[in-house]
């Protein structure tokens, strides 16, 4: 093979390799806060999800795949009111995992109320998800996040 051909060779390796090699990201999350009165706002956490793929419920039994949860860094400026609160999911038995289970597609809202010490804050903590389309499912992923609340 001449030098030419092996550099052309090489070089197609090269792009198929860097074409299979592509990062998925189906699940992109989006931050709200809304105050309901000068002592109460709810924090939203927005999944958009893409076609064919879905991302779990908070609610899983033991066996399956990893839920989706949120963890709160403490702050004296608020308290979380309750359970992070979330729509009723799809739910179907999943062979992967020989369980029902629930989850959500295209998109879905988590909400956390808190009540609030002071006027203003930064809700911030942690979320961590699983996504998992019919063919396969990818590595729980940790988001940081941090929702201002005017």
């Amino acid at each position: 093979m001449s030098k030419i051909g092996l550099l052309a060779f090489l070089g197609l390796c090269l792009v198929a390799s860097k074409a299979g090699a592509q990062i998925l990201k189906p699940v992109t999350w989006s931050y709200g806060a809304k105050k309901v009165s000068a002592t109460e706002a709810i924090v939203f956490f927005k999944a958009t999800i893409d076609q064919g793929w879905h991302v779990y419920s908070q609610h899983i039994k033991d066996g399956g795949p990893v839920k989706t949860s949120f963890t709160f860094t403490p702050s004296k400026d608020f308290t979380l009111d309750g359970p992070t609160a979330e729509p009723k999911p799809v739910v179907r038995m999943e062979k992967a995992f020989n369980m029902e289970i629930g989850f959500f597609e295209h998109a879905v809202i988590f909400s956390q109320k808190v009540k609030l010490k002071t006027g203003a804050t930064t809700v911030s903590g942690t979320l961590e998800y699983m996504t998992c389309n019919d063919n396969q499912c990818l590595p729980p992923e940790d988001i940081q996040f941090n929702v201002p609340v005017k």
